[in-house]
């Protein structure tokens, strides 16, 4: 808020109209722009002004009671009080009151106000998620579920990002736990591989800082630095054969063939292009005919971000150009189905990273033909992260 913005009753319409869901303000901002003193907190009763010489630094909070209190006037410029004062009574007439189980459920959520880039705010955000946000849940697993309250540590990587620093070609796996109390320097099993991993250097992140983490607990997120052991859907254990399920891979909504500026490096662009796919950056896929990749992305901007990564990561240009291909659908049925199909359809076809079959469509009626003329399979736009 601290640059020039739009009128704070649009940006809570807008968040409304295209989320479809009530918005409640948890803080109200005063002033915008050059005028931004700070923010009224409306769910403590409470102003809490920016210091705008240091910017990790609060400059004041101070208590009152309510509007009304004779000590905002010592703060605040009668400008901005006065239209504080508007704004805030019409919030409260207009906007739902905060309910806790309605953000539980879905349907409301709470709104601060701050500036990220002088850190005001980004507390208070914090502290709300932590104070209003559900404990961990039961997580889905194969043999069976995984208790937040269970002693043994359990956990799965949903994430995981390279070069971090640019300095050396880390690799971080972001680990969610699912149950336990974890500690530094602790022995977990890596199930797919069923080998024993010593979790020595785990760190915690806050934006582009890193710390060692001492501890964690269920609910927690941790980075595991390490040389690509671990993929997304990977379980970590404290021994026990567990697999959690339901995590979720999408088809991309755009899909552009990929080269290497250099055709002397294609090499580099395969090992480049296999690491975007393990984050979950982009999918790629390999024709079975012809040769080089077909990378999807749900945006198009993500196809520049991929060509700055790889030339900045790598040294390697690359450029992306139109596909004939609009869409892909993973391929499931009974394994001499798929066969015949692939065998019989070889144009359309490619695999993925994880070497599983994907169909690549032109036009929707490509998909309505092989449902027409194959029964047996089944084109799906989304497939379970498994880890085998």
């Amino acid at each position: 808020m601290d640059r020039e913005s739009r009128d704070t009753f649009e940006i809570i319409d807008e968040i409304q109209e295209n989320l479809a869901i009530d918005v409640t303000p948890a803080s109200w901002p005063i002033g915008h722009g050059r005028d931004f003193l700070g923010s009224y907190d409306l769910l403590n009763d409470q102003l809490d002004l920016m210091e705008r010489a240091d910017r990790n630094k609060r400059a004041e909070s101070i208590q009152i009671n309510g509007l009304a209190d004779p000590k905002l006037a010592e703060h605040i410029p009668a400008n901005l009080l006065e239209k504080l004062r508007e704004e805030v009574e019409m919030a409260r007439e207009l906007l739902p009151a905060f309910d806790r189980q309605a953000f539980l459920d879905g349907t409301l959520t709470p709104i601060w106000f701050g500036s990220a880039i002088n850190s005001f705010g980004v507390q208070d955000l914090m502290d709300g998620i932590g104070d209003f946000g559900p404990e961990p849940q039961p997580q889905s697993a194969e043999p069976r579920q995984v208790a937040p309250d269970e002693k043994t540590v359990a956990g799965f990587v949903f994430k995981v990002q390279a070069n971090m620093d640019p300095k050396h070609r880390d690799r971080v796996a972001f680990v969610r736990l699912a149950s336990g109390h974890f500690h530094r320097g602790m022995k977990l099993t890596h199930v797919r591989s069923k080998k024993p991993m010593a979790i020595s250097n785990p760190v915690l992140f806050l934006a582009s800082d890193r710390e060692l983490a001492e501890e964690a607990w269920a609910g927690d997120i941790i980075g595991i630095p390490n040389h690509g052991q671990l993929r997304i859907g990977d379980t970590l254990t404290e021994g026990e054969a567990i697999r959690v399920t339901g995590i979720p891979s999408f088809a991309p909504e755009l899909l552009q063939n990929c080269r290497a500026g250099d055709p002397m490096k294609a090499k580099h662009l395969d090992k480049a292009l296999m690491q975007f796919a393990e984050e979950g950056a982009a999918k790629v896929f390999k024709p079975v005919i012809g040769s080089g990749f077909i990378v999807g992305v749900v945006g198009q901007l993500q196809f520049e971000v991929l060509a700055s990564r790889i030339e900045l990561e790598y040294g390697l240009p690359v450029r992306f150009e139109p596909s004939q291909f609009t869409s892909a659908r993973w391929v499931h049925g009974p394994r001499d189905k798929v066969e015949k199909f692939v065998d019989a359809n070889k144009g359309h076809i490619a695999h993925d990273n994880d070497g599983d079959t994907v169909y690549l469509t032109r036009l929707q009626w490509d998909i309505d033909r092989i449902e027409r003329d194959y029964p047996d399979l089944t084109l799906s736009a989304t497939k379970e992260m498994q880890v085998a």
